[in-house]
């Protein structure tokens, strides 16, 4: 697919806690951003010894042309779904770069220039399953980024899930984008006039 938005760099770091489904939600973002969208995608990835409970962190630099360096060190959008990860990696973020907050549990932001949503309640009460709050950020995350179309990302999500799980997460997907647009405002105005954010892309 044709790229919709010119990518020179762009970095994204989702985090929070083992068992909230970090690594696949990065997976699966940076598939629908490479196969979907037709950026290049690099992704790296960490985690604590603890299967649950533990920190989780997955990382995408986004761009149009070759990616010289793999890593992400200048945030331009960060993910915390714990406290833990809002204190450990809001350093990293750049100036202008937006941070995405799970509400009832980063009780305490490192400042309040910040978008959030309860995404682990909608999950349990709106879609009826908690393991779907990934699913839910992802489709919040892809309301938010310019560069990003909803139906696309869709289409890579329900690809790369099997069938009998296809139907709820594709409920949690568009419940995310829809509360998005609902709490956070129109999108273009959430990048428009952050020159800092707009090293990283064309709009």
């Amino acid at each position: 697919m044709k790229q919709s938005v010119t990518l020179e760099r762009f970095e994204i770091r989702l985090s929070g806690l083992g068992g909230q489904g970090i690594i696949t939600l990065g997976r699966v973002m940076g598939s629908g951003l490479a196969l979907g969208h037709g950026y290049q995608v690099t992704q790296t990835q960490s985690y604590g010894p603890e299967a649950r409970g533990g920190s989780s962190r997955c990382d995408l630099v986004v761009s149009s042309g070759k990616i010289s360096y793999p890593k992400a060190q200048n945030l331009d959008l960060l993910v915390a779904l714990s406290q833990e990860a809002c204190n450990a990696y809001y350093p990293f973020l750049k100036p202008g770069g937006i941070l995405v907050l799970e509400t009832d549990l980063v009780r305490q932001p490192p400042t309040n220039l910040f978008l959030g949503l309860p995404f682990t309640e909608m999950a349990t009460r709106k879609v009826g399953i908690v393991q779907a709050m990934n699913t839910i950020v992802l489709g919040a995350v892809s309301y938010l980024l310019p560069f990003v179309e909803q139906r696309v990302m869709r289409s890579s999500l329900q690809a790369a899930l099997p069938a009998k799980i296809r139907d709820v997460n594709t409920k949690a997907f568009n419940l995310g984008h829809r509360e998005a647009k609902k709490e956070f405002g129109e999108q273009p105005e959430i990048w428009k006039g952050k020159p800092e954010e707009r090293e990283g892309f064309d709009i």
